[in-house]
C-alpha cells in the first residue's frame, strides 16, 4: 500500500489533458503517476539522488560505472542484458546518464509489454546482479567511452573550469572515470572495485533518496497498483540526501585569465561568474531575465554591436552548471580572427552592456514581456515523447515542489527587482572567472589539466584593468531591446472544413509545387513552412557548393536582428544549403509567420554582397571545413560511406581547396546565375487554410519570378535534379581504408554497409524486422562480451529510399580490419538463433514493429519532417505506415528467413557489402598491412571513390518520376 497519496494542484499545461496524481510507497519512495489515453509508448523514470560529487576519492567515476553496471542483469532477471533485449525487442529505448548530484535511469516501451518491462526496471533497485566478470568488462566500456571524450572540446573545457576551483570542493572532481580511475589505482591501493561498487550501492540506492515517474495508457488506480507490486520491495536505508556545502571558487579561483588550446580551429571566450542559484529564486528568474538581455542579439545588443564591429559570430548567456549551493553565470562569445586581437575591447564592451543594466535598472516591462512569453510557450508547448517527458518531471522532482514538477523553472512569474539586481550586482570584475580559448596559445602555455592534457596558462586581473579595458573599448551605441512585435496576440485555432489525413499536391505550376496538410490532429496555434530551391547552377561544382553555403550562411546574418525578435516570441527560421540548391523553413505561431517568411523571400530578392560581413562568413565556414577532421571516426566512416553512395556529392578537401581564392564579387555574379534557373518544392502545414497557403506561394512566385526583372526563370525539364545511389555489385564485398583524419586520435571505426534494395513496401518490412530482432544481440555481443567499443550500434541506412544495414563500431581496442570479421562471426552466430526463433517469438517481434509503426506523430515537427521526407526523396508514400502494417500482418517466419540467406548470410549469393574502415592513431601498421594485402575473390578494393563511383551503375531516382505527378 501507498503510506500517502497527497492531493496536489500541479501546474499544467491548458491543453494538456493528462491526470497526474503524486504518491509516496511505503518505502518513502515518491512517485508520480501519469495517465494518457491517446500514448501508443508507456515510459518510467527513476531519478536517484546520487551523482559524481559523491565518488569517493580515488576512485573517480564509481557513481558513472555503477548506472552502466546496473543494466546488466538482477536476481528476478539474471541473463546478461535481459532488460534491454527485452525492452529493444519491443519496441522501446533505454538509456541513463549521471549528473553531479543526481543519475536518472529512463526507458520507454510498447503499451502491451510495458508490465514486464517496469518488472525488470524495478530490479535495477531492488536486487541487481553485478558480477565480476561483467565488472571487468563494463570498466572498459567506461575507458572507451572516456576515449571518444578526450579530442572533444566541450568535455576539455568543462573539466578546465573544474580544475581551477577548490581541491576540496567536489566540483574539482573527474566525474566519467577510467581504466585508470577504476582499475588500476583501486588495485594499487589493495581496493576491489566490485567491493567498492556494491558497498557504493548500498549506502546511496536507498529508496527514500529515489524519485520515480510512471507515463502509462491505464487510468491511475491501475498505475498505482502496478507501482505498489513493482517497486516498494526497494530498500529503504532511510539515507540523507548528500548536501555539499561551500563554493568551488576561492578568491584565489576569481579575478583569473586562463588562456587555453583547444583542439579545434577558432577562437572562444568564456566570462563567468559564480552567482546565487536561481532554483532558489525560480518564480522571479533573475538569470532567465540577465540572460535575456545579455544575450539578445537584436539592435543595440552587446551581440549586434560585436557583430558590426567584425569581432564575434556568436553569443550565448545565461545560467551554467549549478547545485542549491552553487551555481555559474556564464558568458560565451564565439570569435573572429580580428575579435581574438581585440578581446581585451570585448571584456570591456561587456562590462559596459552589463554598466548600463546597473544603470536602467531592472524594467518591469521587460520582465513582463518575457514573462508573457514563457507563459504562452509553457499552455502551448509541444507534446514530446513520453520517455523525454518522464526523464524531464522526474529531474526536477527533488528539486522543486509537488505543484511545480512539470513547469519547473520556466515560467517566471514574480517581479522582484531586488532578487534580480542580487544577481546582477554579482557580475562584477571582482567575482570574474576568464577563460580564452585559440590555437594562438599554443606556444604559451606552462601548464596541463592532469584528466584531458589541456595545455593552459592563468593569470591575475585585476579590477582596475577590468575598468582600464571599459574606458578604453570603443564608445557604441548600446541600448536595451524594443518592444517585441513578433509576440503573437491571435492563437485562434482555424477551423478546416476538410479533415485531411495525408498531405494533397494542392498546386503545381512550372514555377513550384505546392504540397498542403492542415491541422487536423494537435490542435495548436502553429505553422510550418518549408520552401526548396532546387538550382542547377548552385551545386555543379565545388565552388558553387561553397558559394551557396556562404550566401545561405550571409542571408541568415543579414535576418537576424530582425528575425531575432521573431525567435524569442516562439517564431523560428533556418535557411541552409543542400546538394540541390537551399532551403528555407519557417516554423511556429502562425499569426506573425508570414510576415517573418516574406521578409526572408525579399531579402533573397535583393541580395547585395557587403563585404566586410563576406570576409567573416567566409571565415567561418573555412574553419568548419577545417574542423571536419576532427570530427570522431565513426563520422568520418559514415561521411566517406555517404561519398561512395551518393552521387554527384564531393569532398570537403575540395571545398576546402577553393575557398582561399573565393573573394566577395565571386559571389555577386554567381548569384544572379544560380538564381536564373529554380524551381520551388513547398510543403505547408498546421494552423493555416488552403487559400492563405495558395497566397503564400503565389507571393513568393511573383517575387521572384514575375517582377519586372525576373530573378529566377523556370527549369528546362532537362534541368530537374535527382538525387541517385551506386548499385554495389551484387555477391561482392567492397572496402575502403583511410587514415583517421586527426593524428592525434587513437580510435579507429567500421562501418559495415550490408546494401539490400530500393524501397519496396515488402522489402522494407522484412529488414525493418530483421533490424529489431539484430539490435539488441549485436549490442551484447559486441559491445558488452567483446568490448570492441563504446559506440556500438546496428542500425538501418536509407539514402533517397535505397535501403541496407550498417554495423557502426569505434574502439581502441581493435583495429577496423579485425572487427570487420567479428561482425562477420556475429552474423554466423546470429544465424543459428535466427532459425531458432519459434513462431511466437517471431509473432511477438511482428507485433513489436506493427506497435511503432502505429505510434501517433507527437507534434507538427515531427509530422512534417516524417511527409517532407516522403516529398525530398520523391517517393510519396505518405500512407507508408499504414502500408507496411498490412504487410506486416501478411508477413511469414519463412520469409523473414528466406531474406536473411539470401541478402544478410556471410556468402550469400546476393548480399553486397560496403566496409569503410578508419585507422586510428593505435592501428597505423593494420592500416599499412591491409593495404598490400592481395583482394580476395569477389572482393573489390576502392583506392579512388570517384573512379570507383563513375565506374557504377546507378539505381533510378523517385524523383525521377516527378513530372508525372499530377494535381
Amino acid at each position: 500500500m501507498a503510506v500517502g497519496r497527497e492531493e496536489v494542484e500541479i501546474v499544467k499545461p491548458r491543453s494538456d489533458k493528462r491526470e497526474y496524481r503524486r504518491v509516496v510507497l511505503r518505502n518513502a519512495l515518491e512517485v508520480l503517476l501519469i495517465s494518457d489515453p491517446d500514448t501508443d509508448k508507456c515510459a518510467a523514470s527513476m531519478d536517484v539522488s546520487v551523482g559524481s560529487f559523491s565518488d569517493p576519492d580515488g576512485l573517480e567515476g564509481l557513481a558513472h560505472f555503477l548506472e552502466h553496471m546496473l543494466f546488466y542483469a538482477s536476481e528476478k532477471y539474471p541473463e546478461e542484458d535481459s532488460y534491454s533485449k527485452f525492452i529493444t525487442e519491443h519496441g522501446g529505448s533505454t538509456n541513463a546518464f549521471t549528473a553531479s548530484e543526481h543519475t536518472n535511469f529512463y526507458f520507454d516501451v510498447n503499451v502491451d509489454s510495458f508490465e514486464e518491462a517496469l518488472d525488470r526496471f524495478a530490479q535495477f533497485f531492488v536486487k541487481p546482479l553485478m558480477s565480476a566478470d561483467a565488472t571487468t568488462r563494463e570498466i572498459k566500456a567506461v575507458d572507451s567511452e572516456n576515449q571518444k571524450n578526450l579530442l572533444s572540446d566541450g568535455w576539455r573545457m568543462n573539466q578546465l573550469q573544474k580544475h581551477m576551483s577548490e581541491k576540496s570542493h567536489p566540483y574539482h572532481k573527474f566525474s566519467t572515470g577510467n581504466w585508470d580511475t577504476l582499475e588500476v589505482r583501486p588495485r594499487q591501493k589493495g581496493l576491489d572495485t566490485r567491493n567498492e561498487l556494491i558497498k557504493f550501492y548500498k549506502e546511496n540506492y536507498s529508496s527514500n533518496l529515489m524519485h520515480l515517474v510512471v507515463y502509462s495508457k491505464e487510468n491511475l488506480d491501475k498505475i498505482q497498483c502496478l507501482v505498489e507490486e513493482k517497486f516498494q520491495e526497494i530498500q529503504n536505508a532511510v539515507k540523507s540526501c548528500s548536501r555539499f556545502p561551500g563554493q568551488p571558487c576561492s578568491s584565489e579561483h576569481l579575478q583569473i585569465l586562463v588562456k587555453t588550446v583547444p583542439i579545434k580551429q577558432g577562437h572562444k571566450l568564456r566570462v563567468i561568474w559564480p552567482v546565487t542559484p536561481e532554483i532558489h529564486h525560480y518564480k522571479e528568474g533573475p538569470c532567465r531575465y540577465l540572460g535575456h538581455l545579455i544575450g539578445h542579439e537584436g539592435e543595440g545588443s552587446l551581440f549586434y554591436v560585436l557583430k558590426i564591429l567584425g569581432w564575434a559570430t556568436g553569443l550565448s548567456a545565461g545560467e551554467g552548471e549549478w547545485s542549491r549551493e552553487f551555481s555559474f553565470f556564464k558568458v560565451a562569445i564565439d570569435l573572429t580572427d580580428a575579435g581574438h586581437e581585440h578581446v581585451q575591447d570585448i571584456i570591456g564592451l561587456l562590462f559596459k552592456y552589463i554598466s548600463l543594466l546597473q544603470q536602467s535598472g531592472v524594467c518591469k516591462w521587460i520582465f513582463d514581456e518575457l514573462s508573457a512569453l514563457c507563459e504562452t510557450k509553457f499552455h502551448y508547448q509541444d507534446k514530446i515523447s513520453p520517455i523525454d517527458y518522464v526523464v524531464n518531471v522526474a529531474s526536477n522532482m527533488e528539486i522543486y515542489p509537488p505543484e511545480d514538477w512539470i513547469v519547473g523553472s520556466s515560467l517566471p512569474c514574480k517581479f522582484s527587482p531586488g532578487t534580480i539586481q542580487m544577481v546582477l550586482d554579482k557580475l562584477s570584475p571582482d567575482n570574474v572567472r576568464i577563460f580564452w580559448e585559440s590555437k594562438s596559445f599554443e606556444e604559451s602555455t606552462d601548464m596541463v589539466e592532469p584528466w584531458y592534457g589541456t595545455a593552459y596558462s592563468m593569470s591575475r586581473i585585476s579590477v582596475s584593468t577590468i575598468q582600464g579595458w571599459m574606458s578604453s573599448s570603443p564608445d557604441e551605441n548600446l541600448h536595451l531591446p524594443v518592444p517585441n512585435v513578433f509576440v503573437p496576440t491571435d492563437l485562434s485555432l482555424k477551423t478546416s472544413e476538410e479533415k485531411m489525413k495525408l498531405p494533397i499536391l494542392l498546386r503545381k505550376s512550372s514555377y513550384s509545387s505546392l504540397w498542403f496538410k492542415p491541422d487536423t490532429v494537435f490542435s495548436t496555434p502553429k505553422a510550418y513552412v518549408r520552401i526548396d530551391f532546387s538550382c542547377p547552377y548552385g551545386s555543379n561544382s565545388s565552388e558553387a557548393e561553397v558559394l551557396t553555403d556562404i550566401f545561405t550562411r550571409l542571408l541568415m546574418d543579414y535576418l537576424n536582428e530582425f528575425a531575432y525578435y521573431a525567435q524569442v516570441a516562439g517564431l523560428y527560421y533556418g535557411v541552409h544549403h543542400t546538394n540541390t540548391g537551399f532551403q528555407v523553413t519557417v516554423i511556429g505561431y502562425n499569426h506573425k509567420l508570414r510576415i517573418l517568411l516574406e521578409k526572408v523571400i525579399e531579402k533573397i530578392a535583393t541580395f547585395e554582397v557587403r563585404p566586410e560581413r563576406f570576409a567573416v562568413i567566409k571565415e567561418v565556414v573555412t574553419k568548419d571545413y577545417q574542423n571536419l577532421k576532427f570530427q570522431q571516426p565513426y563520422q568520418q566512416a559514415m561521411y566517406y560511406c555517404s561519398l561512395i553512395l551518393q552521387d554527384n556529392t564531393r569532398p570537403w578537401t575540395e571545398q576546402l581547396e577553393v575557398l582561399p581564392s573565393i573573394k566577395g564579387e565571386d559571389l555577386t555574379n554567381f548569384l544572379p546565375l544560380m538564381l536564373s534557373r529554380t524551381f520551388l518544392e513547398f510543403y505547408i502545414a498546421g494552423n493555416i487554410e488552403r487559400v492563405e497557403a495558395e497566397s503564400m506561394v503565389q507571393h513568393v512566385e511573383n517575387i521572384l519570378f514575375h517582377g519586372p526583372q525576373p530573378i529566377c526563370r523556370q527549369l528546362y525539364p532537362s534541368q530537374h535534379l535527382t538525387n541517385r545511389v551506386v548499385k554495389l555489385g551484387t555477391g561482392l564485398s567492397h572496402f575502403y581504408s583511410a587514415e583517421g583524419l586527426n593524428p592525434s586520435d587513437e580510435n579507429s571505426c567500421l562501418v559495415h554497409y550490408i546494401q539490400v534494395h530500393r524501397d519496396d513496401i515488402v522489402m522494407n518490412v522484412k529488414l525493418q524486422l530483421f533490424a529489431l530482432i539484430a539490435k539488441q544481440p549485436a549490442f551484447h555481443q559486441l559491445r558488452s562480451v567483446e568490448q570492441l567499443g563504446y559506440i556500438t550500434v546496428l542500425m538501418q541506412r536509407n539514402d533517397y529510399g535505397i535501403r541496407g544495414l550498417q554495423f557502426i563500431i569505434q574502439s581502441t581496442v581493435k583495429g577496423p580490419g579485425h572487427i570487420d570479421l567479428r561482425v562477420e562471426e556475429f552474423l554466423k552466430m546470429f544465424e543459428s538463433k535466427l532459425s531458432q526463433m519459434t513462431n511466437e517469438e517471431f509473432k511477438s517481434n511482428v507485433n513489436a514493429l506493427i506497435d511503432m509503426k502505429l505510434e501517433k506523430h507527437k507534434n507538427l515537427r515531427e509530422e512534417c519532417a516524417f511527409y517532407w521526407k516522403e516529398i525530398s526523396d520523391g517517393t510519396l508514400k505518405f500512407d507508408r505506415r499504414e502500408t507496411e502494417v498490412e504487410a506486416l500482418r501478411q508477413l511469414k517466419q519463412q520469409e523473414l528467413l528466406d531474406f536473411f540467406n539470401e541478402y544478410i548470410k556471410v556468402g550469400a549469393a546476393r548480399k553486397k557489402t560496403l566496409s569503410v574502415r578508419v585507422y586510428g592513431s593505435l592501428h597505423t601498421s593494420e592500416y599499412m598491412s591491409n593495404k598490400n594485402q592481395q583482394a580476395q575473390p569477389s572482393s573489390i578494393q576502392i583506392e579512388d571513390i570517384f573512379s570507383f563511383r563513375r565506374s557504377q551503375p546507378l539505381y533510378g531516382s523517385f524523383k525521377g518520376a516527378y513530372g508525372r505527378v499530377k494535381l
